[in-house]
C-alpha cells in the first residue's frame, strides 16, 4: 500500500506564527515515517510554501493547494496536518477554504474553528449546557465606554482582553478605575470587539480534551502558577510560570473539571485537539476559553500531558491524520 502524504501546515498571520513553527517541527519530527511521507508547508500573510530538501521554498498552488515539484511532478496532500495558532488556522479561514478545494484536513471544522475564536460567542453557547463563565461587557471599537457603569457592574479588578485573539495577547489585568480606557486601547490594538470580564479569584488550570480512537477523553488538567499577574503571553512561552500537572486539586473536584470540559467539547461538536482554559473557585469551573489548535512545541502544555497521560506524540499526530483519512472516506 502506497504511504499517504501528509503535508504539516504551520505559521499564520498574527504574531503567534513564531509558536506555529516550532509546534509544526514536533508534529513534522512525530509522524511516522514507515506509514507516511511527510512534508512542510509554510503559510504566512505575504506568501505561502513548500519547503522541501535543503529548506529550499516553492510555491503553493493556491487553486487546489498542490506543489509543482519539478516540470513534470506536481505533489497532492492526502491530509493537511493543520497547525496553525491564531488566523486563518484556528479561525476557520484556512478550513472554509479546503472545504471549497476538497482538500482533506486534521482538526476541527471551520464552523467550530469560527465559534471557539470567538469568546463572546463561545461562552454564551456554552451557557446553554449549564458551563458557567465570569460576568462580562461586550464592546465594538468606536463605541461610549462607560467605565463608572462598567465597574458598578463587574467591580475591580476586571480583565480586559480582545474577543478574537491567541496567546493572551493585548490582555490587560485592570486594577484602578482610572486604568480602564488604556486597558481597552491595548486590547482594540489586536481586535475591533473586545470583552472586560469581572476577576474570577481561584486556581487557573488548562484541560486538554481529544477525540482518541472513537472516545472523547481528557488528557490531563494542569495548573497555572504564573509568576507575572496573570497567564499572559510571557508566562506561556517565555517560561514565567509553573506549570504543574496533574493539578493539586482533589477527586472530587478534578471528576468536575473532566465532566465539564468533556461536556465542552462535545457540546460544540468538536474534533481534534483542545485545550480549554478554567478558573476554579469554590470548586466550581468558570471557563474562560477553549483553543482549538493549542501550543504544540515540546515545552507546550498539551505535548506534557499526553506524555502524563501514557500516549506518545507519535500516537497522539497519528490518530488525527487516521481520523482525517477515515472522514474522507
Amino acid at each position: 500500500m502506497s504511504k499517504k502524504h501528509v503535508a504539516v501546515v504551520m505559521g499564520g498571520y498574527s504574531d503567534e506564527y513564531k509558536v506555529s513553527l516550532k509546534s509544526g517541527q514536533l508534529i513534522y519530527d512525530s509522524l511516522d515515517r514507515d506509514q507516511y511521507n511527510v512534508y512542510k508547508v509554510v503559510i504566512l500573510k505575504d506568501e505561502w510554501y513548500f519547503l522541501g530538501e535543503n529548506e529550499n521554498k516553492l510555491p503553493i498552488n493556491k487553486g487546489d493547494f498542490s506543489v509543482n515539484i519539478n516540470d513534470t511532478e506536481t505533489l497532492k496532500f492526502d491530509v493537511c496536518f493543520n497547525i496553525i495558532h491564531g488566523t486563518p488556522g484556528e479561525n476557520g479561514i484556512l478550513q472554509a477554504y479546503w472545504d471549497a478545494i476538497g482538500q482533506t484536513y486534521t482538526g476541527c471544522d471551520f464552523y467550530q474553528s469560527a465559534l471557539t475564536f470567538n469568546k463572546k460567542d463561545t461562552l454564551a453557547v456554552l451557557s446553554k449546557y449549564g458551563i458557567p463563565s465570569a460576568k462580562s461587557v461586550y464592546l465594538r471599537k468606536g463605541e461610549d465606554i462607560n467605565v463608572e457603569e462598567i465597574i458598578e457592574n463587574l467591580g475591580l479588578p476586571v480583565f480586559v482582553k480582545p474577543n478574537q485573539s491567541g496567546s493572551s495577547l493585548g490582555i490587560s489585568k485592570v486594577k484602578e478605575q482610572s486604568e480602564l480606557i488604556a486597558a481597552t486601547e491595548v486590547a482594540f490594538k489586536e481586535d475591533d470587539e473586545i470583552l472586560i470580564e469581572s476577576f474570577l479569584d481561584g486556581m487557573e488550570v488548562s484541560v486538554g480534551v481529544i477525540d482518541f480512537k472513537g472516545e472523547t477523553i481528557v488528557l490531563g488538567i494542569t495548573e497555572i502558577v504564573p509568576q507575572n499577574e496573570f497567564f499572559d503571553y510571557e508566562a506561556k512561552y517565555e517560561g514565567a510560570s509553573e506549570e504543574i500537572t496533574p493539578a493539586r486539586i482533589d477527586a472530587e473536584t478534578t471528576k468536575r473539571v473532566e465532566e465539564i470540559a468533556k461536556r465542552a467539547y462535545d457540546s460544540l461538536g468538536m474534533s481534534g485537539f483542545s485545550r480549554s482554559e478554567f478558573i476554579l473557585m469554590d470548586g466550581t469551573p468558570y471557563m474562560l476559553e477553549m483553543n482549538t489548535n493549542p501550543g504544540f512545541s515540546p515545552a507546550s502544555i498539551l505535548p506534557q500531558q499526553a506524555k502524563i497521560y501514557g500516549i506518545s506524540i507519535k500516537d497522539l499526530c497519528g490518530n488525527e491524520v487516521e481520523k482525517a483519512l477515515n472522514k474522507k472516506k
